[in-house]
Order: C-alpha cells, then structure tokens, then sequence
C-alpha cells in the first residue's frame, strides 16, 4: 500500500509537468493558432529556471524566468504567425529546433550545478492520514496550483465574457473582427499566456521534479502535451485527467523496475510515447468527434479587410 501511495504521488508529480503544459497550448488552440513549438519553449525554459534558481537560490525566482521566457519565445512566434502572417505549422517547429540547440548552448557552463532538493509541501492533518495523505497532500504546491489552474480556465472559457470572446475567435475570427474585436491582440495574448504555461511546465521540471539541468531533458513531454490538447478534446478537465493517465504510465515503468519486473528497460522507458500513439490512433478514427470538438479557425491565418 506504501509503495502503491507513492506511485499515486508520483503520478501526480509526473502530470503536472504535462498539464501546465497542455492547458497552455489548448489556450493557444481556443484562439485559432496552433504552435508546434511546445517543446522549444519548455527547454529554453527549464534552463533560463534552472540558471536563475542557481543565481537567486530561489525555485519560485526559475518558476517566473521561465514563465517569462515562454512568454518571450510565444510572443516572437505569435508576432510572426499573427502580423507576418507566416506558416503556423513550420514556424513552430522552427521555434521546436531553435529551442533545443538553443538551451543546449546556454546549459553548458549549468551541467555541472544541482539545485539542493526540498521537501514537498505537507499539509497539516491531511498528509498525516494513513495512505491518502502520502498519496494526495504531501506535494509541491505547484501540484494544487496546476489543479486550481483547470478549474479557473473551464469556469473562463464557459462562464466568463471574456472566455466567450476568446472562444469565438477559435471559431470564426471574421465574425468576431465584424463586431469590433481585436482578433490579432486576443490571439497574441492568448499566445503569450499559452507560452508563459509552457515555460512554467519546463521551469518546473528543472527546478523541481528534477533539479538539475541536462541537454534534452524535456525529453519529448511538450509532444507529448501538444497531443493531449486533442486527446482531451479541447477541455480543461479532460486535459488534467490526461495529464494524469500519462504521468502514471511514465512512473509505471520506474514502478515495476523497482518491484523486480523483468521487462526491458527500453520498453518500459517507450510506454509513455506508445501510449500517446494508441491514443492518437483511437481519436484519429472518429473524425466527426474531433471535427465537432475542434475549434473552426484553428490553424487557419485571419486577413483582417480581406
């Protein structure tokens, strides 16, 4: 039961660094603009995190330089999608590329530091309970925050004006630039926000799941977040879940390696990645789900006048 607590925590650790992620990019896509740069942003933010916690001695200090540099690297994506009006796909993978050789360049003088570790957040009464507070209330407050952050977002998107504007230019941008919105601002600001989710995702796993720095450590999790956003259907709770599914299939592997399974280790390191394909295959066969879900503009440019 012990060890069972622990995989759950785990499991909540591992999705957070997903879901910050996820909900970044569904932002982004609830707007029209679909950024392939996930991954870039995340490793430029991990280290930008990880160099300013060494500087500062202060985690929460990396959590806001890679919030910020998210944001940044968003911002010169959004500017050349949104005005230039160029190619979302391709200039997001360009941001992907430039973001790996990037902060491998930047991390050669951190490979060496290590940020000391700190215990996790232990909620009073609640972390003392037998089983369930091991497993749900003795984590880093970044774990709560990712939660309180799903159900801000959905009571955004579905209660709020502001939500239903952002929600009507992922749909249809003319009609919204008919009724005098500014469809190019909204979508370089959702943008940004997406960006700065992106960064806290990277920072978080620099700082706090893992704190070190190493070349690639985000190791294909904005993929992984960039295909959930369609996974979960465009939803803020459904992403969580997902977050959650695959944060407990990337500690399952370390799980069962402790318990004595004698799988391969390859296989047991390729099960987050497999399970992202199966599922992509699954949704992929309802393609009238995916077209009802989806927002109408998505991916699509906007000419305002034209």
């Amino acid at each position: 039961m012990d060890a069972f607590a622990l995989l759950i925590a785990a499991t909540l650790n591992a999705g957070t660094v997903i879901a910050f992620a996820a909900l970044g990019l569904l932002i982004n896509e609830r707007s029209g603009i679909v950024n392939l740069g996930a991954e870039g942003m995340m490793l430029v933010a991990a280290i930008a995190g990880f160099a300013a916690a060494v500087h500062t001695g202060s985690p929460w200090v990396g959590l806001g330089a890679g919030a910020l540099a998210g944001a940044l690297l968003a911002a010169v994506f959004g500017l050349l999608v949104i005005w230039l009006n160029t190619n979302q796909y391709a200039t997001g993978l360009a941001l992907s590329l430039f973001g790996t050789g990037f902060s491998a360049f930047i991390g050669i003088r951190y490979t060496q530091e290590r940020l000391p570790e700190r215990p996790p957040l232990h909620i009073p009464v609640l972390g003392d309970i037998p089983f369930i507070g091991p497993a749900l209330f003795r984590q880093h407050a970044m774990v709560y925050i990712a939660i309180a952050l799903t159900i801000a977002l959905a009571w955004f998107l579905y209660r709020s004006r502001a939500g239903l504007v952002l929600r009507a230019v992922g749909e249809s941008p003319e009609s919204a630039h008919a009724l005098g919105y500014p469809v190019r601002r909204i979508r370089l600001l959702a943008v940004m926000v997406g960006g700065a989710l992106c960064g806290i995702s990277g920072a978080y796993i620099s700082t706090v799941y893992t704190p070190l720095w190493v070349e690639g450590m985000v190791a294909g999790k904005g993929w992984i977040a960039l295909a959930l956003t369609t996974f979960a259907t465009w939803r803020p709770a459904r992403v969580l879940l997902g977050a959650y599914l695959f944060g407990g299939v990337t500690m399952l592997q370390f799980h069962l390696q402790g318990e004595g399974v004698q799988i391969s280790s390859q296989l047991l390191t390729m099960l987050p990645y497999l399970a992202t394909i199966v599922v992509l295959v699954l949704i992929s066969r309802n393609a009238t789900w995916i077209r009802v879900n989806m927002p109408a503009s998505l991916g699509k440019p906007f000419f305002p006048g034209s």
